[in-house]
């Protein structure tokens, strides 16, 4: 078992399944990483309810790292998650973008300042993690400590964390397996 596994709580089968029943999909889809798959996990079907949201925001709480200052919530699917976690524990919320923005401010994370403070980053669906990745890496280079990532849905491939390579941890409410289960 992998230390990502061990951080993760036991599977809940019956969020599992509602949270497969309501946004798997099956058909052709090209992911942000450019992988092609035969289903897909449309995250907004389920971050659109909120009683199915309020549950996987419950389960994220109990996976926060000791020492979180910050709940940083990438874009744009990890904003109504890291909004409920937030309201959920008082940790103030950070909503990360892709790229700063090029006008205004031209911040990268809006919200509190990131310098010197512990940044657990927010996620729907993980596969590949390279937009996990990339807000690790530059909120970085903002100052900020980050070595966890918390996400509803891992569905990367085989044992391994996509992210060792970044420093990362994932822990995850559910992964790929746990909605596959819930199938047969």
């Amino acid at each position: 078992m992998t230390a990502d596994a061990m951080a993760s709580p036991s599977p809940d089968p019956a969020l599992a399944a509602d949270i497969d029943a309501i946004s798997r999909l099956t058909g052709e889809f090209v992911l942000r990483s450019g992988q092609v798959a035969t289903e897909y996990f449309d995250k907004y079907l389920f971050e659109a309810e909120p009683t199915l949201l309020d549950r996987i925001a419950t389960r994220m709480v109990g996976l926060l790292p000791e020492g979180t200052e910050l709940l940083g919530g990438l874009e744009m699917g990890g904003i109504p998650i890291v909004t409920m976690i937030s309201a959920k524990t008082g940790l103030p919320a950070l909503f990360v973008r892709k790229k700063a923005k090029e006008y205004g401010t031209k911040k990268l994370a809006e919200g509190p300042d990131v310098a010197g403070r512990r940044v657990t980053l927010i996620e729907d669906v993980i596969t590949t993690g390279g937009a996990v990745r990339n807000a690790a890496v530059a909120l970085r280079e903002y100052g900020a400590t980050v070595d966890v990532v918390v996400c509803a849905i891992d569905r990367s491939p085989g044992e391994e964390n996509p992210l060792a390579d970044a420093g990362l941890e994932i822990r995850s409410v559910l992964t790929k397996a746990d909605l596959d289960a819930v199938r047969s």
